[in-house]
């Protein structure tokens, strides 16, 4: 990849992974409190790559939760990945499978908003490029995570303030996608969907179920529009 294009990537992904480190540190600090070493913590990033996650994970294990419930909880939760998959397959699709699938598995919330935006642009954007800016990304979440974990043992760090700052990334990300009526739409449904869900008692799969609504009256509204 040459030079102006690397520097291309890293302007797009410098904004997602300073959130990271701010998000990052306070993940490692609860996994040090799970008893994973900076090392560990750094390899639990790197390969199980998802900020609600493994949030999840060391909440849940420090509550005393069964691992087969923690298992499955987190698997409900990260299956919305499968959507980002699904969304990316008309830009990836004739790609090599291991290079599509290396892709794959390395997008999360953010990135899956930064790549679609430039994808859909048609500015030259390729799985090189996309694949570059998952990667840094993961990078500096992976090492805030160890940075996060070597000091867990050190400060007392308020967690639960400083991980509002996911929260905060979600909402800046769904701002720069309200352009029209539609999203708009889609995005309200997905909200409602989710609080109806928790209101049930339906807290593992709220935010699944949440995605799947929106997406689906997104599609409506635009097949509506379109006749």
């Amino acid at each position: 990849m040459k030079a102006q294009d690397l520097r291309q990537c890293l302007a797009l992904a410098a904004p997602v992974m300073l959130a990271y480190i701010s998000i990052g540190i306070p993940c490692g600090v609860m996994e040090a409190q799970i008893g994973l070493t900076p090392l560990m913590a750094f390899l639990f990033s790197a390969t199980y790559y998802s900020g609600a996650g493994q949030f999840m994970v060391s909440g849940m294990w420090l509550s005393g939760v069964p691992v087969a419930s923690i298992f499955l909880s987190v698997s409900l939760v990260t299956s919305r990945q499968l959507l980002y998959s699904a969304a990316f397959a008309p830009y990836v699709g004739r790609e090599r499978r291991r290079k599509a699938l290396a892709f794959a598995a390395l997008v999360t919330d953010e990135t899956f908003g930064v790549n679609l935006d430039r994808f859909s642009s048609r500015t030259g954007w390729d799985l090189a490029h996309a694949q570059t800016v998952n990667v840094v990304c993961m990078l500096s979440w992976a090492v805030a995570n160890c940075l996060g974990a070597a000091l867990g043992t050190v400060l007392d760090l308020p967690t639960d303030v400083m991980s509002f700052g996911m929260t905060a990334i979600f909402i800046c990300l769904l701002v720069g996608q309200l352009t029209d009526a539609v999203t708009g739409c889609a995005a309200a449904v997905a909200a409602v969907t989710v609080a109806l869900c928790k209101a049930l008692g339906l807290d593992g799969p709220a935010i699944f179920i949440g995605a799947l609504a929106g997406v689906a009256w997104g599609v409506i509204m635009g097949e509506v529009r379109t006749r």
